[in-house]
């Protein structure tokens, strides 16, 4: 890893009307409009998915350092994710995000440690630390069946 200070650039670009492309060097670029919600047309990635979807993604990528580290064997791991976007004080933010997580261990795994180490991981997200949402993890582990 990389001392501290990390560095991210992006760049965002859009015309009067239509749709922002987003770009970062070495990364396939995003179209992205606002959600429904906010009068968008909904077909496409917006700020507000993009970040919820950080979440659920950083949550994996940890857990996976995690088990590494913890030499948890595993088979699968997937996460849903629900940010809340409410008004508090008068500003629109992110109040919480709701993630469910679903693990799946081979024949004879620790159900307990994968969730401990599911909890983990949650903790450790930098994404989730680095906001002001409370996030709720629900977490199911499960033992993969014998083939």
């Amino acid at each position: 890893m990389d001392a501290y200070p990390h560095h991210y650039t992006v760049q965002a670009a859009a015309q009067a009307e239509g749709s922002v492309t987003i770009a970062s060097d070495r990364l396939p670029s995003l179209s992205t409009a606002p959600p429904l919600q906010f009068g968008g047309p909904g077909d496409q990635w917006s700020p507000e998915t993009l970040l919820v979807a950080a979440v659920a993604d950083c949550l994996i990528l940890t857990f996976r350092a995690v088990a590494r580290a913890s030499k948890l064997s595993w088979l699968a791991l997937d996460c849903s994710a629900e940010g809340v976007l409410d008004r508090v004080d008068g500003v629109s933010r992110f109040t919480q995000v709701h993630l469910h997580a679903r693990l799946t261990l081979p024949a004879g795994g620790d159900i307990a440690r994968g969730k401990s180490l599911l909890e983990k991981a949650e903790k450790a997200c930098l994404i989730t630390n680095s906001l002001k949402a409370e996030p709720v993890l629900t977490a199911d582990v499960t033992i993969a069946a014998s083939p």
